[in-house]
Order: C-alpha cells, then structure tokens, then sequence
C-alpha cells in the first residue's frame, strides 16, 4: 500500500523532513493535502473523534493501519524501512538523537519570527522578532551547525555523514536545515559557513543525489515562502 503523508500544501514546514526522506529512498507515497480535497481529508483525520491513537497536527503519515505523528517520529517508523538509519540500536538511537536536536533548531528558527506567540502575526511582534532574531543569527545558529561540525569529524568511520558511512535521515534533515536557513537569513549564513566546512560539504553532497536533484528541480517541491518555518524578512538579517 503506497504511503500517505498528511501536511499544509503551500508550505515546506516540517512535512518537508519526511518528504526528503521519502524522495531520497525513491518511495513512492501520496502528499495528500495537496491533491482534489485533500486538505479537507486531513482536517477531517485530525478531527476523528473515534480514532483510538489520534495526531495533534500534522504531519502525519498513514501506512495500512499505521498512523504515526511528530515528525522525528514518522522518521523513527520509516528510517529501517527507507534504509536511512544504521543497522545496529545505537546508531538508531544517535540518528534519532540529532534529528531531534534538528527538531530544536527548527523551533527556534520559527521563533525568529513569532517570539510571542504563533496566533500573532509577524507585523503584531516585530520588536521582539528582531531582538530575538539578533541572538539567534550571532549564538545559536553557530552553536548548532558547530555542534554537528563536530559529531561528523568524530564518526569513527569518516566524516563525510553524521552517523555511519551512509545516508541517514539526520543527514536529509540537516540538509534542510541549511536550505532554510540560507532562504531566510542568507547573510548571516554567508559569514559563518566556513566554520562548518564537513557540514557545507554534506549539504552539497546531499543536494547532487540523483533523486534529491531530481526532487528539487520538480514540481513537488514547495518553494519556501513567508508562511512556512523558515521565513526571510531582510529587517531580521541585518
């Protein structure tokens, strides 16, 4: 039975993690919210009353009978099944590890631009998405990307992935990351990605797979905008 994946349709957001997962693997899977009353099927899913497991929110993904939320642990469920995690129950468990690490810095990059709150919109919290803003582009990015910087030259065996000697979904992930953060502050990215050579080199490496080129220069991928996570206001990259 092919996968669905259930997520907002005109944004990248979180869905994009385990859409790179899914097209890195070349599984084929239905973005469902995205097709003829799709989004109304997910609205509908999220509102099921006599589901016994129900998701909060999306992205969620439907596999048979199998309905798994949150997306690092949508990619917990599809990493062995894709071949994107290690064989053995640490590695599992590490991959696991910096995908939730992955999961923080998504968090505070949203939080750049809704430091108050997510039901305000940008206009209503400027002063503070600017204060906010200004440490996360000079502390925390650079605390982040350093901490990866360092899990790839420790991986026993080479550092051209963070963990093993193939592709995982931490990989995938850190991939994006770099993708949205040069999107939305592509001058603070610009002065500090040379402290992270290991990590530019993966992102690049990434971005020349066949199936992730091919992905990229497709129709399916959203292109980022100023209603997804990773938003660029130039007020914010000063």
């Amino acid at each position: 039975m092919t996968l669905e994946l259930y997520y907002w349709p005109t944004i990248q957001g979180r869905g994009e993690f385990v859409r790179l997962a899914l097209e890195a693997a070349g599984e084929p899977y239905v973005d469902v919210a995205r097709g003829p009353g799709g989004q109304a099927k997910m609205l509908k899913l999220m509102g099921d009353t006599s589901l016994p497991r129900p998701p909060f929110a999306p992205p969620f993904l439907v596999d048979g009978e199998v309905m798994v939320a949150q997306t690092t642990d949508i990619l917990l469920y599809l990493g062995p099944r894709l071949e994107l995690t290690p064989a053995d129950e640490p590695g599992r468990l590490f991959t696991n590890q910096l995908a939730l690490t992955i999961a923080d810095l998504v968090k505070e990059a949203h939080d750049t631009h809704h430091p108050v709150g997510g039901s305000l919109y940008y206009a209503d919290q400027r002063p503070e998405a600017a204060r906010r803003a200004k440490e996360f582009r000079e502390e925390r990015i650079g605390k982040f990307f350093g901490y990866f910087e360092r899990v790839m030259a420790a991986n026993p065996v080479g550092d051209t992935h963070l963990v093993g000697r193939a592709l995982s979904y931490a990989d995938l992930g850190l991939f994006q990351v770099v993708e949205g953060l040069r999107y939305a502050f592509p001058k603070a990215m610009r002065a500090q990605e040379r402290n992270w050579p290991r990590v530019i080199a993966l992102h690049d490496q990434i971005a020349g797979l066949p199936n992730i080129a091919a992905y990229l220069a497709s129709d399916r991928r959203i292109a980022f905008n100023t209603d997804g996570i990773f938003r660029h206001y130039a007020e914010l990259d000063e």
